[in-house]
């Protein structure tokens, strides 16, 4: 069937079929190349050989990775770190955004004006550590959640969507049937927010599982999350190639293992966001999509 002042339907639905694969070939090739690179000789990768397929398959890199100790101390304090920081910031994101989306909230205008300004302006690194060492946060995994719980731009995104996407009739029937403000909260909102609620998971859980910056401050060795000790076996790995540098033979062998790391570094980080992910595509795909247009 032809449409009158256009393309037919199967045309066009070639056409975005082909934009679609050629996107998905431009954002998910970075990622395969970086798999194939982390099972492939790494002056291979660097000579242009690993286009498509690994080039003299080894898996040094990730043997160099897991023989350390420290690497799954390190996973299951990501873990751990990510399901509290996760919990605990959706939990402020909706005791924050919920009051904020009520139009008659006594000074809205003014705590909308408070949050903004956080977003433009901060204390700093010297001025927030110092805060956190005298509230007695030093080595302790609150460090990681307290100072920035709650992510201003998320939560104008989750007002936003309780303003555009639950009918405040709605509210004031629940409120006219005798509910409380809480139960009206717990009951109603809750359940009919549940895809922008699925997109401030991922969007926590990412930013947890990849911060290693803020526990490198604050935590000590045996706190590291994984992403922070990867980048400390990388460090030693480069640390040992340098020493070896006056060794015959021993350098380019070590930093050979040494670019492998850091490819393998990659994947192990990402590998488990990725699993993740498509369980939570559809609600995230909605939550993007919810209160786009407002009704």
């Amino acid at each position: 069937m032809k449409k009158k002042n256009g393309l037919s339907d199967r045309t066009s639905d070639i056409i975005l079929v082909a934009i679609t694969a050629i996107v998905l070939i431009i954002v998910a090739y970075p990622l395969y190349y970086v798999l194939i690179a982390s099972v492939s000789d790494p002056y291979d990768v660097y000579a242009g050989k690993t286009f498509l397929l690994p080039s003299q398959f080894t898996l040094k890199g990730y043997s160099a990775v897991f023989a350390d100790p420290k690497i799954f101390s390190g996973f299951f304090n990501s873990v751990k770190y990510t399901v509290i920081g996760t919990i605990f910031s959706v939990a402020l994101l909706y005791i924050t955004a919920y009051p904020m989306a009520q139009k008659d909230l006594p000074g809205r205008k003014f705590f909308s004006i408070f949050f903004l300004i956080t977003m433009y302006f901060g204390g700093g690194l010297i001025p927030t550590f110092l805060v956190v060492k005298d509230t007695g946060l030093i080595d302790n995994i609150w460090a990681l959640f307290l100072p920035g719980g709650v992510a201003v731009g998320n939560m104008i995104i989750v007002r936003n969507y309780f303003q555009n996407s639950i009918p405040h009739e709605l509210i004031e029937a629940s409120e006219i049937d005798g509910c409380s403000k809480l139960r009206t909260f717990l009951s109603i909102v809750i359940p009919l927010s549940k895809p922008i609620l699925a997109v401030m998971v991922v969007f926590s859980m990412v930013a947890y599982w990849n911060d290693w910056f803020t526990a490198m401050i604050y935590l000590t060795a045996e706190k590291a999350p994984l992403p922070l000790v990867l980048r400390n076996i990388l460090i030693k790995s480069s640390a040992s190639a340098n020493q070896a540098a006056t060794i015959s033979g021993g350098y380019a062998e070590l930093q050979k293992v040494t670019e492998l790391i850091k490819f393998s570094s990659i994947i192990v980080a990402a590998a488990p966001m990725l699993v993740i992910y498509p369980f939570v595509q559809k609600y995230f795909e909605k939550g993007f999509m919810a209160g786009a247009v407002k009704g």
